[in-house]
């Protein structure tokens, strides 16, 4: 009964996404298809539907809608710019010094808004024509953009890493965001090591070096934005607040800095809240519709069967973290972050925590892992982003993107395999 499931539900799944179904219905159909295997019609959607409603209904979760407004406000409030100066003088006169100013940009975006969709839009729209300018080619220009955009969801604050809290059964929130710091950086390095060597390959302009005064000015011009992240990171580790009380926090913190850089008026508030309001809609539609298929996993004891078929493969560490990350690497080609975290930690987490990986550990590698098909086709959402932005085609960034999808994987790989790349920071905690 479980294979006959398991297939239903791939079968159901892939041709709806084939025939050009919401990532959100095909779940939810596929999921209806599958329960029906055992349960008859109208119990089966209604279980689905209460499924849907009670996955939802979480106090943690109600970090997210704050922290995509706050996203929003940090978009829109002027301090995109304000990082990009702080950034240029930083690393301007380096060989690719644009493409690092990106990275960094993203870094830092990252840790003060979360979101990598924001990043890849201010920073595309910001750095993009700058970048044509100096000769880098548009599809360059976007491969750079959309990966390094992918940083700002380790980095923290991070809303899925909220998701894999909720999905994990209750991994500390603190100690992932603590966690996701050294991946995140790390990541941004390898992707500035092959933008650096791609320039000098391609002989790129670089710019002078900024005196020091200018460097200090930048910083000073940018530090309100930065210490958001001490404020609602500080708050959470030191216990002052939740991370839902610290996502309220940072957007009251937010509205006050577009109000005072003069970026937000009374006029552009309204604006603001129905595009948060619209991309919380989103998210949460994608979370109700991922809990009522894990449920059904569940019920069908579909996680069970695939685990002891992994661990029936072998139980060395190394070869299992290994075909997970096969196995979320193409996933994330066809599935959307949010869902796939909800669905597939239920799935992994009790094998890996079998082998004593730490849970905490765990959700920096999926979330590391999935970040990757959020730069890929069909279902890649910074991707098209990148691409709008910059009004380019897909296929003028596909050859630019494999040797940073390839820095990418090395980074996974090395937090994979070095635990003390995640945990070592919320050790310092004792998180």
């Amino acid at each position: 009964m479980e294979v006959f499931s398991i297939v239903i539900l791939l079968f159901s799944f892939l041709l709806l996404l084939s025939i050009g179904t919401p990532v959100a219905w095909s779940i939810i159909i596929s999921s209806l298809f599958t329960l029906l295997v055992s349960v008859p019609f109208l119990p089966a959607l209604t279980t689905i539907s209460q499924r849907m409603a009670t996955g939802i209904d979480s106090f943690a979760l109600l970090a997210i809608p704050f922290f995509i407004l706050s996203g929003e406000l940090m978009n829109k409030g002027g301090v995109a710019h304000r990082l990009v100066a702080f950034a240029k003088a930083l690393v301007g006169f380096l060989p690719g010094g644009l493409a690092l100013i990106n990275v960094i940009s993203a870094m830092l975006m990252g840790s003060v808004a979360g979101s990598a969709m924001a990043s890849a839009s201010a920073m595309g729209s910001i750095l993009g024509p700058e970048m044509e300018k100096e000769g880098y080619s548009k599809g360059f220009g976007v491969a750079i953009n959309i990966t390094s955009a992918t940083t700002g969801l380790v980095i923290p604050p991070s809303n899925i890493l909220i998701v894999y809290s909720l999905a994990s059964g209750g991994a500390s929130i603190a100690a992932l965001f603590l966690a996701g710091y050294i991946p995140g950086i790390l990541t941004g390095l390898f992707l500035m090591a092959v933008a650096m060597i791609w320039a000098k390959k391609k002989n790129f302009k670089t710019g002078k070096r900024a005196p020091l005064k200018t460097v200090f000015s930048s910083f000073v011009r940018a530090f309100p934005s930065l210490m958001l992240l001490f404020v609602v990171i500080g708050g959470i580790v030191s216990g002052v607040f939740t991370a839902t009380e610290a996502s309220a926090i940072a957007v009251i913190y937010t509205l006050v800095l577009g109000f005072v850089y003069k970026e937000i008026t009374f006029k552009t508030l309204p604006t603001i809240l129905l595009k948060s309001s619209t991309t919380t809609a989103i998210v949460m539609f994608l979370i109700g519709a991922s809990m009522s298929m894990s449920w059904v996993l569940s019920y069908e004891n579909i996680p069970e069967m695939i685990s002891s078929g992994i661990l029936s493969l072998s139980d060395n560490k190394i070869v299992i973290l290994l075909l997970i990350n096969f196995t979320l690497l193409f996933v994330g080609i066809f599935m959307d972050m949010t869902p796939a975290v909800l669905i597939f930690t239920p799935i992994f987490l009790p094998i890996v925590t079998q082998l004593g990986i730490d849970p905490v550990h765990f959700g920096i590698i999926m979330i590391l892992n999935l970040c990757i098909g959020l730069c890929t086709p069909p279902v890649g959402s910074v991707l098209f982003v990148g691409v709008g932005v910059a009004n380019t085609s897909i296929q003028k960034v596909i050859k630019p993107l494999i040797p940073l999808f390839l820095a990418m994987i090395v980074a996974l790989l090395l937090v994979t395999y070095i635990p003390a790349l995640s945990l070592w920071l919320p050790s310092i905690f004792d998180l």
